[in-house]
Protein backbone atom coordinates (compact mmCIF):
# COMPACT_ATOMS: atom_id res chain seq x y z
CA UNK A 1 0.00 0.00 0.00
CA UNK A 2 1.51 3.44 -1.18
CA UNK A 3 -0.12 4.84 2.50
CA UNK A 4 2.93 2.74 4.33
CA UNK A 5 5.67 4.07 2.18
CA UNK A 6 7.71 6.39 3.69
CA UNK A 7 7.92 10.08 2.60
CA UNK A 8 10.24 11.44 -0.20
CA UNK A 9 13.72 12.00 0.98
CA UNK A 10 12.66 16.01 0.03
CA UNK A 11 10.84 16.17 2.99
CA UNK A 12 13.42 16.42 5.57
CA UNK A 13 13.87 19.73 6.32
CA UNK A 14 16.67 21.90 5.51
CA UNK A 15 17.84 23.56 8.47
CA UNK A 16 20.82 26.15 7.84
CA UNK A 17 23.38 23.34 8.76
CA UNK A 18 21.80 20.98 6.80
CA UNK A 19 24.63 19.59 4.22
CA UNK A 20 22.98 20.06 0.71
CA UNK A 21 22.33 16.64 -1.05
CA UNK A 22 23.02 17.35 -4.98
CA UNK A 23 20.41 15.62 -7.22
CA UNK A 24 21.88 11.72 -7.74
CA UNK A 25 22.58 12.27 -3.57
CA UNK A 26 19.17 12.77 -3.15
CA UNK A 27 18.14 9.85 -5.14
CA UNK A 28 20.36 7.47 -3.46
CA UNK A 29 18.91 8.47 -0.29
CA UNK A 30 15.54 8.48 -1.67
CA UNK A 31 16.21 4.69 -3.13
CA UNK A 32 17.99 3.74 0.83
CA UNK A 33 15.13 5.22 2.82
CA UNK A 34 12.39 2.72 1.22
CA UNK A 35 14.75 0.29 0.59
CA UNK A 36 15.77 0.13 4.36
CA UNK A 37 11.65 0.27 4.95
CA UNK A 38 11.82 -2.96 2.79
CA UNK A 39 13.92 -4.71 4.10
CA UNK A 40 13.13 -4.21 7.69
CA UNK A 41 9.69 -4.94 7.31
CA UNK A 42 8.06 -6.85 4.53
CA UNK A 43 11.35 -9.00 4.03
CA UNK A 44 11.88 -8.64 7.80
CA UNK A 45 9.05 -10.62 8.01
CA UNK A 46 10.50 -13.75 6.09
CA UNK A 47 13.17 -14.40 9.04
CA UNK A 48 10.37 -15.79 11.12
CA UNK A 49 9.24 -18.26 8.29
CA UNK A 50 12.80 -19.70 7.91
CA UNK A 51 12.83 -19.97 11.56
CA UNK A 52 9.77 -21.79 11.57
CA UNK A 53 10.03 -24.16 8.76
CA UNK A 54 13.92 -24.87 8.76
CA UNK A 55 15.86 -23.80 11.86
CA UNK A 56 13.96 -24.93 14.42
CA UNK A 57 13.04 -28.23 13.29
CA UNK A 58 17.10 -28.70 12.63
CA UNK A 59 17.70 -27.64 16.01
CA UNK A 60 15.18 -29.86 17.96
CA UNK A 61 17.07 -32.82 15.61
CA UNK A 62 20.18 -31.46 16.58
CA UNK A 63 19.70 -30.90 20.64
CA UNK A 64 16.44 -32.93 21.20
CA UNK A 65 14.96 -29.96 22.57
CA UNK A 66 14.02 -26.52 21.78
CA UNK A 67 16.56 -23.57 22.10
CA UNK A 68 17.40 -22.56 25.12
CA UNK A 69 19.08 -19.19 24.29
CA UNK A 70 19.61 -17.04 21.77
CA UNK A 71 22.78 -17.67 20.92
CA UNK A 72 21.61 -21.67 19.56
CA UNK A 73 19.11 -19.84 17.26
CA UNK A 74 21.73 -17.34 15.89
CA UNK A 75 23.68 -20.39 15.46
CA UNK A 76 20.82 -21.95 13.46
CA UNK A 77 19.60 -18.78 11.68
CA UNK A 78 23.26 -17.92 10.16
CA UNK A 79 23.41 -21.05 8.43
CA UNK A 80 20.10 -20.35 6.72
CA UNK A 81 20.01 -18.58 2.99
CA UNK A 82 17.02 -16.60 3.68
CA UNK A 83 18.78 -14.99 6.84
CA UNK A 84 22.10 -15.08 5.41
CA UNK A 85 20.85 -13.09 2.43
CA UNK A 86 18.56 -10.65 4.27
CA UNK A 87 21.70 -9.51 6.16
CA UNK A 88 23.75 -8.66 3.91
CA UNK A 89 21.06 -6.49 2.38
CA UNK A 90 20.66 -4.66 5.54
CA UNK A 91 23.89 -4.21 6.08
CA UNK A 92 24.43 -3.25 2.49
CA UNK A 93 22.06 -1.21 3.05
CA UNK A 94 23.79 0.89 6.01
CA UNK A 95 27.31 0.90 4.37
CA UNK A 96 25.53 2.77 1.11
CA UNK A 97 23.72 4.90 3.87
CA UNK A 98 27.06 5.70 5.43
CA UNK A 99 29.09 6.08 2.22
CA UNK A 100 26.32 8.38 0.39
CA UNK A 101 26.36 10.90 3.33
CA UNK A 102 29.78 11.02 3.68
CA UNK A 103 30.70 11.95 -0.21
CA UNK A 104 27.68 14.41 0.12
CA UNK A 105 29.49 15.59 3.60
CA UNK A 106 33.29 15.87 1.72
CA UNK A 107 32.16 17.34 -1.21
CA UNK A 108 31.21 20.57 0.89
CA UNK A 109 33.36 20.26 4.00
CA UNK A 110 34.65 23.58 3.81
CA UNK A 111 31.22 25.33 4.06
CA UNK A 112 29.81 23.38 6.28
CA UNK A 113 33.14 24.10 8.34
CA UNK A 114 32.66 28.12 7.92
CA UNK A 115 29.05 27.90 8.63
CA UNK A 116 29.78 26.08 11.69
CA UNK A 117 32.78 28.12 13.02
CA UNK A 118 30.26 31.46 12.46
CA UNK A 119 27.28 30.02 14.22
CA UNK A 120 29.47 28.79 17.28
CA UNK A 121 31.29 32.01 17.78
CA UNK A 122 28.22 33.97 17.84
CA UNK A 123 25.88 31.86 19.65
CA UNK A 124 28.12 30.98 22.61
CA UNK A 125 26.20 27.82 23.01
CA UNK A 126 29.13 25.49 22.75
CA UNK A 127 32.29 24.46 25.45
CA UNK A 128 34.56 22.20 23.74
CA UNK A 129 37.16 20.35 26.41
CA UNK A 130 40.52 19.55 24.78
CA UNK A 131 41.17 17.51 28.17
CA UNK A 132 38.22 14.70 27.57
CA UNK A 133 39.97 11.61 26.33
CA UNK A 134 37.19 9.77 23.76
CA UNK A 135 36.39 6.69 26.04
CA UNK A 136 37.45 3.14 24.35
CA UNK A 137 33.61 2.12 24.15
CA UNK A 138 33.47 4.89 21.48
CA UNK A 139 36.42 4.03 19.47
CA UNK A 140 36.93 0.59 19.20
CA UNK A 141 34.78 0.63 16.17
CA UNK A 142 33.18 2.69 13.83
CA UNK A 143 29.50 2.77 15.13
CA UNK A 144 26.58 2.27 12.95
CA UNK A 145 29.40 1.47 10.08
CA UNK A 146 30.15 5.36 10.16
CA UNK A 147 33.74 6.69 9.18
CA UNK A 148 34.94 7.87 12.29
CA UNK A 149 32.22 6.96 15.15
CA UNK A 150 31.18 9.79 16.32
CA UNK A 151 34.41 11.91 17.19
CA UNK A 152 36.22 11.06 14.27
CA UNK A 153 37.92 14.27 12.21
CA UNK A 154 38.95 14.28 8.41
CA UNK A 155 41.03 17.52 10.32
CA UNK A 156 41.08 19.81 13.28
CA UNK A 157 38.42 21.43 14.12
CA UNK A 158 35.46 20.15 11.57
CA UNK A 159 32.41 18.53 11.60
CA UNK A 160 31.91 15.73 9.31
CA UNK A 161 30.68 13.32 11.75
CA UNK A 162 28.04 15.51 13.34
CA UNK A 163 26.65 16.07 9.49
CA UNK A 164 27.16 12.56 8.01
CA UNK A 165 24.51 11.16 11.10
CA UNK A 166 22.56 14.39 10.45
CA UNK A 167 21.56 13.63 6.51
CA UNK A 168 21.65 10.16 6.29
CA UNK A 169 19.80 9.54 9.66
CA UNK A 170 16.21 10.01 7.33
CA UNK A 171 17.68 6.83 5.18
CA UNK A 172 18.47 5.05 7.91
CA UNK A 173 14.84 5.07 10.03
CA UNK A 174 12.89 4.93 6.84
CA UNK A 175 11.93 8.57 7.44
CA UNK A 176 10.59 7.63 10.94
CA UNK A 177 11.46 10.59 12.83
CA UNK A 178 10.04 13.13 11.08
CA UNK A 179 11.51 15.94 9.23
CA UNK A 180 13.85 16.76 11.47
CA UNK A 181 14.87 13.54 12.82
CA UNK A 182 13.56 14.68 16.24
CA UNK A 183 10.71 12.76 16.61
CA UNK A 184 12.40 11.23 19.67
CA UNK A 185 13.09 14.07 21.62
CA UNK A 186 9.45 15.22 20.51
CA UNK A 187 8.21 12.06 22.04
CA UNK A 188 10.14 12.53 25.19
CA UNK A 189 7.99 16.20 25.33
CA UNK A 190 4.42 15.21 25.01
CA UNK A 191 5.47 12.31 27.67
CA UNK A 192 6.54 14.47 30.09
CA UNK A 193 3.74 17.49 29.12
CA UNK A 194 0.76 14.40 29.53
CA UNK A 195 2.01 13.21 32.59
CA UNK A 196 3.18 16.08 34.53
CA UNK A 197 1.32 18.99 33.52
CA UNK A 198 2.47 22.59 34.36
CA UNK A 199 5.53 21.52 35.09
CA UNK A 200 8.70 23.55 34.76
CA UNK A 201 12.00 22.29 34.90
CA UNK A 202 15.09 24.86 35.55
CA UNK A 203 17.39 22.63 34.62
CA UNK A 204 17.88 19.83 32.39
CA UNK A 205 21.11 17.47 30.91
CA UNK A 206 20.84 15.52 28.40
CA UNK A 207 23.72 12.93 28.04
CA UNK A 208 24.99 11.59 25.02
CA UNK A 209 23.44 14.02 23.01
CA UNK A 210 25.26 13.29 19.86
CA UNK A 211 24.58 16.26 17.48
CA UNK A 212 21.18 17.42 19.75
CA UNK A 213 18.38 15.93 17.59
CA UNK A 214 16.60 14.76 20.59
CA UNK A 215 17.85 17.51 23.30
CA UNK A 216 16.77 20.72 20.83
CA UNK A 217 13.08 19.59 21.03
CA UNK A 218 13.21 19.50 24.64
CA UNK A 219 14.59 22.96 24.72
CA UNK A 220 11.66 23.58 22.56
CA UNK A 221 9.26 22.31 24.30
CA UNK A 222 10.75 23.98 27.57
CA UNK A 223 11.70 27.14 26.20
CA UNK A 224 11.97 28.79 29.99
CA UNK A 225 14.77 25.25 31.62
CA UNK A 226 18.30 26.05 30.56
CA UNK A 227 19.04 22.90 28.30
CA UNK A 228 22.81 21.40 29.04
CA UNK A 229 23.65 18.84 26.25
CA UNK A 230 26.96 16.89 26.99
CA UNK A 231 28.78 14.30 25.15
CA UNK A 232 32.88 13.45 24.63
CA UNK A 233 32.84 14.00 20.77
CA UNK A 234 33.77 17.48 19.63
CA UNK A 235 32.84 17.02 16.07
CA UNK A 236 29.48 15.84 17.17
CA UNK A 237 28.89 19.14 19.62
CA UNK A 238 30.51 21.45 16.98
CA UNK A 239 27.82 20.36 14.74
CA UNK A 240 24.88 20.29 17.11
CA UNK A 241 25.47 23.51 18.36
CA UNK A 242 25.75 25.47 15.41
CA UNK A 243 22.56 22.92 14.25
CA UNK A 244 20.56 24.21 17.47
CA UNK A 245 21.58 28.02 16.57
CA UNK A 246 20.88 27.31 13.34
CA UNK A 247 17.21 26.87 13.81
CA UNK A 248 17.09 29.39 16.74
CA UNK A 249 16.92 27.46 19.28
CA UNK A 250 19.21 29.71 22.38
CA UNK A 251 18.06 28.17 25.39
CA UNK A 252 20.55 24.88 25.43
CA UNK A 253 24.80 24.59 25.75
CA UNK A 254 26.38 22.26 24.11
CA UNK A 255 29.46 20.97 26.58
CA UNK A 256 32.19 18.60 26.04
CA UNK A 257 32.06 16.16 28.83
CA UNK A 258 31.76 12.53 30.05
CA UNK A 259 29.07 11.04 31.85
CA UNK A 260 31.00 9.03 33.87
CA UNK A 261 32.44 12.46 35.56
CA UNK A 262 29.98 15.24 35.89
CA UNK A 263 32.17 16.48 38.97
CA UNK A 264 31.50 19.94 37.17
CA UNK A 265 28.00 19.98 38.40
CA UNK A 266 27.13 20.40 42.40
CA UNK A 267 24.75 17.45 43.70
CA UNK A 268 21.29 18.13 43.23
CA UNK A 269 22.08 20.72 39.93
CA UNK A 270 19.45 19.32 37.12
CA UNK A 271 15.53 18.96 37.50
CA UNK A 272 15.38 16.55 34.91
CA UNK A 273 18.43 14.21 33.12
CA UNK A 274 17.89 11.93 29.91
CA UNK A 275 19.08 9.83 27.65
CA UNK A 276 18.11 8.68 24.15
CA UNK A 277 19.49 5.88 22.86
CA UNK A 278 22.65 6.44 24.62
CA UNK A 279 22.83 3.54 27.19
CA UNK A 280 23.66 0.82 24.63
CA UNK A 281 26.60 2.47 23.31
CA UNK A 282 28.24 2.14 27.02
CA UNK A 283 30.73 -0.84 28.28
CA UNK A 284 29.50 -2.58 31.23
CA UNK A 285 31.84 -0.70 33.43
CA UNK A 286 30.68 3.07 32.33
CA UNK A 287 27.31 2.27 32.82
CA UNK A 288 26.55 2.20 36.19
CA UNK A 289 29.37 4.51 36.53
CA UNK A 290 26.49 7.23 34.60
CA UNK A 291 23.70 6.55 36.12
CA UNK A 292 25.47 7.14 39.65
CA UNK A 293 26.59 10.74 38.79
CA UNK A 294 23.16 11.33 36.86
CA UNK A 295 20.90 10.23 39.94
CA UNK A 296 23.87 12.60 42.17
CA UNK A 297 23.46 15.61 40.27
CA UNK A 298 19.44 14.95 39.79
CA UNK A 299 17.84 17.22 42.07
CA UNK A 300 15.05 15.42 45.01
CA UNK A 301 11.65 15.72 43.17
CA UNK A 302 13.42 15.44 39.85
CA UNK A 303 12.89 13.35 36.57
CA UNK A 304 15.54 10.67 35.26
CA UNK A 305 14.60 9.07 32.11
CA UNK A 306 16.48 7.04 30.05
CA UNK A 307 15.16 6.04 26.10
CA UNK A 308 15.99 2.72 24.90
CA UNK A 309 14.68 -0.45 23.07
CA UNK A 310 12.94 -3.18 25.81
CA UNK A 311 15.76 -5.39 27.91
CA UNK A 312 15.76 -8.72 27.64
CA UNK A 313 13.97 -10.98 29.84
CA UNK A 314 11.76 -13.91 30.56
CA UNK A 315 8.83 -12.15 29.08
CA UNK A 316 10.42 -11.96 25.48
CA UNK A 317 10.83 -14.72 23.43
CA UNK A 318 14.04 -15.86 22.25
CA UNK A 319 13.55 -15.77 18.77
CA UNK A 320 12.81 -12.13 19.33
CA UNK A 321 15.58 -11.49 21.31
CA UNK A 322 17.89 -13.21 18.61
CA UNK A 323 16.49 -10.43 15.77
CA UNK A 324 16.69 -7.35 18.23
CA UNK A 325 20.61 -8.60 18.50
CA UNK A 326 21.47 -8.47 15.08
CA UNK A 327 23.15 -4.77 15.35
CA UNK A 328 25.77 -6.09 17.95
CA UNK A 329 26.86 -8.78 15.42
CA UNK A 330 26.47 -6.82 11.92
CA UNK A 331 26.21 -3.06 12.58
CA UNK A 332 29.26 -2.39 14.89
CA UNK A 333 27.17 -2.24 17.95
CA UNK A 334 29.42 -4.25 20.00
CA UNK A 335 27.56 -3.21 23.63
CA UNK A 336 24.55 -3.41 22.42
CA UNK A 337 23.42 -7.18 23.58
CA UNK A 338 25.29 -7.27 27.02
CA UNK A 339 23.46 -3.94 27.45
CA UNK A 340 19.73 -5.06 26.71
CA UNK A 341 20.73 -8.17 28.90
CA UNK A 342 20.89 -6.06 32.18
CA UNK A 343 18.28 -5.78 34.59
CA UNK A 344 17.50 -2.05 34.38
CA UNK A 345 15.58 -2.31 37.80
CA UNK A 346 18.80 -3.02 39.78
CA UNK A 347 20.79 -0.94 38.16
CA UNK A 348 18.70 1.97 38.62
CA UNK A 349 18.20 0.99 42.23
CA UNK A 350 21.98 0.83 42.44
CA UNK A 351 22.53 4.35 41.11
CA UNK A 352 19.99 5.00 43.98
CA UNK A 353 16.89 4.88 43.28
CA UNK A 354 14.30 2.32 45.49
CA UNK A 355 12.04 0.63 43.09
CA UNK A 356 9.08 1.85 44.10
CA UNK A 357 10.23 4.69 42.45
CA UNK A 358 11.12 3.47 39.20
CA UNK A 359 9.02 3.06 36.22
CA UNK A 360 9.01 2.04 32.47
CA UNK A 361 6.85 3.43 30.02
CA UNK A 362 6.20 3.31 25.74
CA UNK A 363 7.05 6.06 24.00
CA UNK A 364 6.68 6.89 20.27
CA UNK A 365 8.05 9.32 17.83
CA UNK A 366 6.20 12.27 16.99
CA UNK A 367 5.82 13.25 13.62
CA UNK A 368 3.85 15.19 11.48
CA UNK A 369 0.91 12.24 10.13
CA UNK A 370 0.09 14.24 7.29
CA UNK A 371 3.30 13.95 5.77
CA UNK A 372 4.82 10.44 7.55
CA UNK A 373 2.55 7.46 7.45
CA UNK A 374 2.32 5.46 11.00
CA UNK A 375 5.21 2.70 11.34
CA UNK A 376 5.20 -0.77 9.76
CA UNK A 377 3.15 -2.57 12.50
CA UNK A 378 0.83 0.37 13.94
CA UNK A 379 1.35 0.84 17.49
CA UNK A 380 3.58 -2.09 18.31
CA UNK A 381 7.32 -1.80 18.43
CA UNK A 382 8.88 -4.72 16.24
CA UNK A 383 12.70 -5.19 16.70
CA UNK A 384 13.38 -1.67 16.72
CA UNK A 385 12.15 -1.08 13.51
CA UNK A 386 9.03 1.27 14.46
CA UNK A 387 10.40 4.17 16.21
CA UNK A 388 8.62 3.20 19.47
CA UNK A 389 11.09 2.60 22.77
CA UNK A 390 10.96 1.79 26.36
CA UNK A 391 11.91 4.75 28.81
CA UNK A 392 13.41 3.48 31.86
CA UNK A 393 12.55 6.15 34.62
CA UNK A 394 12.43 7.35 38.04
CA UNK A 395 11.40 10.45 40.26
CA UNK A 396 13.87 10.91 42.45
CA UNK A 397 12.23 11.23 46.43
CA UNK A 398 11.65 15.16 47.50
CA UNK A 399 13.23 15.68 51.16
CA UNK A 400 10.92 16.12 53.95
CA UNK A 401 11.32 19.65 54.56
CA UNK A 402 10.63 20.27 50.91
CA UNK A 403 7.62 18.12 50.60
CA UNK A 404 6.18 20.07 53.30
CA UNK A 405 7.26 23.68 51.88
Amino acid sequence: MTSDLPPAYTALMRHPMMPRTSHDEAARFNFLTHFNRYVSGTLGRGNHLAYDARVLPALRAEHGRDPQHRDEIREGMNCDPFHRTWSALKRNSMEMRQMNGRQAVLRQLDALDAQARQYNEHSGQLELDSGIVQPEYQTCVDIHCQPGGYHGEERPGDVTVGANYDVGLFATTGGALGALNDGGGQAVVAWAKANRPGWSPRRILDIGCTIGHNAVPIAQGYPDAEVTAIDTAAPSLRYGAARAAGLGVRNIRFVQANGEDLSRFADDHFDWVQTTMFLHELSAASLPRILREAYRVLKPGGLMLHVEQPQYGPDMPLFEQFMRDWDAFNNNEPFWSAMHGVNMEQAMEEAGFDRAEQFSVGVRAVVDPSIFPPSPDGASEDYGRAAIWNAYGAWKPARAQEMAA
